[in-house]
């Protein structure tokens, strides 16, 4: 059961300004009044005001903010306090990760700079990190009053995981091929900048779809993809998958990558399509359960229950340890605790850059495969959030790290500094 507003308005209250601290973020008196009004909103508001279907101002105004650089470092682990959601239950069987537990200070350089892990933890703002390597945790940190049991919004990486059921379904016989057509299961894409689009395509982020991802929620001259944050994931009166027919086609498809979210959007909308069920439960019966995951997860949703689906572009969210899970099985080649999950075709097919998709502008480090970022120069590849989420995944020096972060709202920096972080700690398990 959901945690009531009142706790987590009091967590709020309490730790502002530690949470200032620890980000390093200057805020404005502006912002800092901001902050104050939503607290003082979110005390005011009933712990009954946590059941489903609220639209209530304080809900209203928190479920706009959430992203904010200045306490997301809680609300990324609250979302279910914060949004309407669907569990994805686990099943009766725990995969053990085994353990061997060592110091992991790396060093690592970024900008001229040489820095340790400590350095990494605070300049990235992180939130929780895990080690796995050769199959045996091996680093473990929870940072910010954070534990074990805390559910870590994943932001992007949940596309990675859409692309792990798409995988599952062609496997199971639902999806014929990634070469189908989305109308083929989705008719009512018939007619619009979707219609003609494959499967392949919409994996590559090549829809064609005139669609900007854009995150200008706070402007007067709102993007599309901000119209649609607001009425389906704030308010909850449209589901986010009529964007869908909202756009035009701007590029024949398969021709120009163009990142997405809607394009992943439109995938969950055809795999509870070809699979005859709601994401959230044929991720519970295909993935999360064989997986052996320590938890529950859950997705945030467009509406209330029985109204809303799974976002699930951006809105799953699970324990750090349960991530790694999911690294480390595609690491294994889609075998985790004993059982294959995936077809090791799959995982080599969505994370292997293929012919001409792979970076081709000067300085790019890296590209896109199946709802997966892949680096130059490396055969590693990683799923990556919006404000600082991610599972890498190194099958040469069989290495996981799944980082947690809160990143401030656009921040480009931290991204690339955790980039350097990853392939020096490829290059340290290569020496070991």
């Amino acid at each position: 059961m959901a945690r009531s507003y009142s706790k987590l308005a009091t967590q709020l209250s309490a730790s502002i300004e530690e949470s200032l601290l620890i980000m390093k973020y200057k805020c404005s008196l502006h912002r800092l009044a901001g902050i104050a009004t939503l607290a003082a909103a979110l005390v005011a508001a009933p712990a009954s005001q946590a059941q489903s279907g609220d639209t209530s101002a304080a809900t209203l105004e928190l479920r706009r903010n959430f992203m904010d650089g200045t306490f997301n470092t809680l609300t990324f682990r609250h979302v279910d306090e914060i949004f309407d959601t669907y569990r994805v239950e686990k099943g009766r069987g725990l995969w053990k990760l085994p353990e061997n537990k060592q110091p992991f200070d790396i060093g690592y350089s970024f900008e001229g700079q040489n820095h340790g892990l400590n350095d990494f933890l605070e300049r990235t703002y992180t939130n929780a990190l895990l080690v796995i390597r050769d199959g045996k945790v091996i680093h473990e940190i929870y940072r910010n009053k954070s534990n074990p049991d805390t559910h870590f919004l994943s932001m992007s990486m949940a596309k990675s995981i859409t692309s792990m059921l798409v995988g599952a379904a062609i496997a199971d016989g639902h999806i014929k091929s990634v070469d189908d057509q989305l109308v083929t299961y989705v008719p009512e894409l018939k007619g619009s900048a979707y219609d003609g689009v494959t499967i392949r395509q919409t994996l590559l982020m090549r829809s064609g779809v005139d669609r900007s991802e854009r995150y200008d929620y706070k402007t007067d001259h709102a993007s599309p993809n901000a119209q649609t944050r607001e009425l389906s994931m704030v308010q909850g009166t449209r589901r986010y998958r009529a964007e869908a027919l909202l756009h035009k086609r701007a590029y024949e498809p398969g021709t120009h990558y163009n990142y997405s979210t809607l394009d992943t959007i439109v995938l969950g909308w055809m795999l509870e399509r070809a699979t005859g069920q709601p994401v959230q439960t044929y991720m519970s019966t295909r993935l999360w359960q064989p997986l052996g995951a320590q938890s529950y997860g859950y997705w945030m949703t467009d509406g209330p229950p029985g109204v809303g689906n799974a976002v699930n572009g951006m809105g799953f969210n699970a324990t750090l340890r349960d991530y790694g899970r999911l690294g480390l099985m595609m690491l294994n080649g889609g075998v985790a605790n004993g059982r294959r999950i995936l077809p090791s075709a799959w995982v080599k097919e969505s994370t292997t850059p293929s012919p001409g998709f792979e970076p081709t502008a000067a300085g790019e480090t890296t590209g896109y495969q199946y709802q997966w970022w892949t680096y130059t120069n490396s055969n590693a590849y990683t799923a990556i959030g919006l404000q600082g989420q991610f599972i890498y995944v190194d099958p040469d020096t069989k290495l996981v790290i799944v980082k947690l972060s809160y990143f401030p709202p656009l921040a480009e920096k931290p991204e690339m500094e955790t980039e350097a972080f990853f392939r020096a700690a490829s290059a340290w398990a290569a020496r070991q």
